[in-house]
């Protein structure tokens, strides 16, 4: 991939279908324009005798419970802290360290519970400690790359379900869609994809980005409406499950910009059910924000309803509506995907289609330099059932290498879920975004 001055790993069984696999592939070095090839055990050992460090033994762990995105090394003081998702035993966690040449101790599980473990690798002039730390976080809520995330609690299953776009493909290149189910916000199954561009859908078959999804009650169960972007156009596909299969509608739903709209995208699209009359919307653009009222069909806008509804000059994209006591919120994004700086805005009106009002301090999320993270944006919004107990979905810059991968940190995003509270006047609090992330909800 000469212009992104990387390669690109496929695997293939048949030498016709391949898959990427870039996600698999560890290396701590950029090739371009070389081949790969194997190479006996024993001169893997001298290779590794002659150039490998006691920090890239540690960094070979191939425990798959550790999010290898994650992990920090500072080689200087000596420290490892590698971070995994729920549901580790952290008193009893194996790293599963496969070193070819250099000795490394202790080995097999380790208790990581309380403090880190003293790992001695090498021999010789070579031999270094290193304090190794295994700490379980909820943030990022996904292993891998993902983004624009959207969340919905299904009256069907029980269940959240979250659907982000497909990250780590260079310029927003993805062209699936993936579905994750979590029972309490914190353990999230893989469902698989849901909606693949190529196989899927006739008018585009680029750039999957920023979907949403509704649904809705009918006569003989529930019926879900998935939103989506492909080629800079909305789209909507629709299933009776909220993991699909999806069916595409066989046109875009959006491809037009708002009449008054000079310039923008028709991207990010936003679905939102009024609880006041059960009418339902989509809200979207890039550029500028507009909305509209769906038909009952769930494939079309009412007529004559389309309303541009931009805030302010802060509002860039990804825009997302909720209600509570009264009051309709709609959050958005500042700056751009790319930039440390993204951030969350947001406004308040009256009606699902009325003048937003910004408050004077709308801040809503933004980055902390501090805790190393950036670039918080395109957001969604959960209420758990019955409470008043809210929740923000987000994406933030890869942690803790996006802050230095330049504009590349804008599509190699990951998926974090914070508390989100309100003032007595109903304000919203600043959210401060973290590693730690949320502890499992309980619904009842």
């Amino acid at each position: 991939m000469y212009t992104s001055g990387k390669y690109q790993f496929t695997r293939t069984r048949d030498l016709q279908s391949f898959t990427v696999v870039d996600q698999d592939i560890r290396m701590n070095f950029h090739p371009r324009h070389g081949t790969v090839m194997p190479i006996t055990a024993a001169e893997a050992t001298r290779l590794a005798q002659r150039w490998m460090t006691p920090s890239d033994v540690l960094l070979a762990a191939s425990n798959p419970a550790i999010r290898q995105n994650n992990t920090v090394v500072d080689s200087a003081a000596g420290k490892v802290a590698f971070i995994v998702p729920a549901g580790n035993n952290l008193k009893s966690f194996d790293l599963q360290l496969r070193s070819p040449a250099l000795p490394v101790t202790p080995s097999g599980p380790q208790n990581f519970a309380k403090v880190p473990v003293t790992y001695t690798v090498g021999q010789g002039a070579t031999k270094r400690a290193y304090q190794v730390s295994v700490t379980e976080t909820h943030n990022p809520a996904l292993t891998g790359y993902y983004a624009d995330p959207d969340i919905l609690y299904s009256q069907k299953t029980g269940k959240f379900h979250l659907y982000p776009t497909s990250d780590g493909f260079n310029g927003w290149s993805g062209t699936y869609f993936k579905s994750f189910s979590s029972p309490d916000l914190v353990n999230w199954k893989d469902e698989g994809v849901l909606l693949d561009l190529p196989k899927d859908v006739s008018w585009s078959k680029k750039n999957a980005w920023a979907p949403t999804i509704l649904e809705q009650k009918t006569p003989t169960g529930y019926q879900y409406a998935y939103y989506f972007c492909a080629g800079a156009k909305i789209g909507v596909a629709l299933a009776d499950s909220p993991t699909g299969p999806f069916k595409d509608s066989g046109q875009p739903l959006l491809d037009k910009l708002p009449e008054g709209v000079k310039g923008g995208q028709q991207i990010d699209p936003a679905a939102f059910r009024d609880p006041k009359t059960g009418k339902l919307y989509l809200y979207w653009g890039n550029g500028y924000m507009a909305g509209a009222e769906l038909n009952d069909d769930l494939t079309s806008l009412k007529p004559g309803t389309t309303q541009v509804m931009t805030p302010d000059a802060t509002f860039r994209e990804g825009a997302y509506a909720f209600f509570r006591n009264g009051k309709y919120y709609f959050l958005w994004s500042e700056d751009d995907t790319r930039s440390p700086n993204y951030q969350v805005r947001y406004g308040t009106s009256d009606t699902p289609l009325g003048k937003i009002t910004v408050p004077a301090n709308n801040s809503v999320l933004a980055k902390d330099p501090a805790a190393g993270i950036y670039g918080t944006g395109h957001n969604s919004v959960i209420q758990i059932p019955g409470k008043d107990e809210w929740y923000i979905v987000y994406h933030r810059f890869t942690y803790p290498k996006g802050i230095a991968m330049g504009g590349d940190a804008g599509f190699h995003r990951e998926v974090c879920i914070d508390k989100l509270e309100f003032n007595a006047d109903g304000s919203i609090k600043p959210v401060k975004p973290t590693h730690a992330g949320i502890q499992p909800v309980k619904l009842k």
